[in-house]
């Protein structure tokens, strides 16, 4: 993938656009709450707008990188597929086996949204490895 700096396709443009669009609302809200702005809605029936809130961009965020795939050429099209596919992958299979942890092993309970970070982590720890489309 290119460099913020030096995005040179439509389609890369657009993504890195999106993706601002998307991930400063994102930490924005969460900068909220973790500073007290929402503390007074916490465990009331009004707390579930603040999950639909903050899950937006969340949806937003996947919606630019499916178009990305969707608007690139073929190369960078099944490379971020691949990608996509890996982090995804390795994402429900770590997310599985801590779920099973916790069910089995008394392990400690992780939020379930720890999954998106999760994702983002392995596609970032993948990428450097996925070089072809095969």
């Amino acid at each position: 993938m290119l460099a913020l700096g030096k995005s040179t396709t439509p389609a890369h443009r657009k993504y890195v656009i999106r993706t601002m669009a998307f991930m400063i609302p994102y930490a924005l809200v969460n900068t909220g709450a973790i500073f007290g702005a929402f503390d007074e809605i916490m465990g009331k029936p009004a707390a579930w707008v603040l999950a639909l809130v903050i899950s937006a961009p969340v949806v937003g965020q996947i919606w630019a990188t499916l178009s990305l795939i969707r608007d690139s050429d073929e190369f960078v099209r099944a490379l971020t597929a691949k990608q996509f596919i890996i982090a995804s992958g390795l994402s429900m299979a770590v997310a599985s086996m801590w779920g099973f942890g916790e069910s089995y092993a008394g392990a400690y309970h992780l939020p379930a949204w720890l999954i998106y970070p999760l994702f983002w982590f392995f596609w970032g720890v993948s990428a450097p490895f996925i070089r072809t489309s095969k």
